[in-house]
């Protein structure tokens, strides 16, 4: 799996200050997309061991809430085999941090078994998200009011209350 960035302090993109990477490799290729440089599965940088133990020493810091996830798309099927990695890492080593991702894929459709973009590792991954926005970033429904997401379709869900409950059950309204 290869990244286009990690930033240690960012403020955009989930509840509080997160290390958010960026991976690479998207196939949604949404319109209007804000870094289609990360459709290509070999932009950037290789993720290695180095990489993970940086992530998690950035985690380390006392003043930050947790990590998120983003692209690329982290739930492209070579990156979810990388990334439950490192997740299993923060829950093991920094259970007090929120995990947020996001995907451009629809939860409820596309990340369940026989969905588009579920394999084997797809269900562990998910148990150690706490918020997943989901859906296609879609031009034409964008609208910048909107809190932690781009466009009027995404959903900001409570992962672990609709793993729980069975039914979709929203972040953020």
């Amino acid at each position: 799996m290869y990244y286009g960035t990690i930033k240690k302090y960012d403020i955009a993109d989930g509840e509080g200050v997160r290390v958010t990477l960026f991976v690479s490799g998207c196939t949604n290729h949404c319109k209007g997309c804000f870094q289609p440089q990360t459709w290509d599965f070999k932009y950037g940088t290789p993720y290695t061991e180095d990489t993970e133990q940086e992530l998690i020493d950035s985690l380390r810091d006392p003043n930050i809430s947790g990590l998120t996830l983003l692209g690329g798309e982290p739930f492209e099927v070579e990156n979810q085999h990388v990334l439950v990695g490192l997740l299993r890492r923060v829950r093991r080593e920094l259970p007090e941090k929120t995990v947020w991702s996001y995907t451009g894929f629809v939860y409820d459709r596309d990340l369940v078994p026989g969905g588009k973009r579920y394999c084997a590792v797809t269900d562990e991954m998910l148990s150690y998200i706490d918020v997943l926005v989901d859906g296609p970033f879609i031009e034409e429904q964008k609208d910048i009011r909107l809190t932690f997401r781009g466009s009027a379709n995404q959903r900001v869900l409570d992962l672990k209350e609709t793993r729980r409950t069975g039914s979709i059950v929203k972040y953020i309204d």
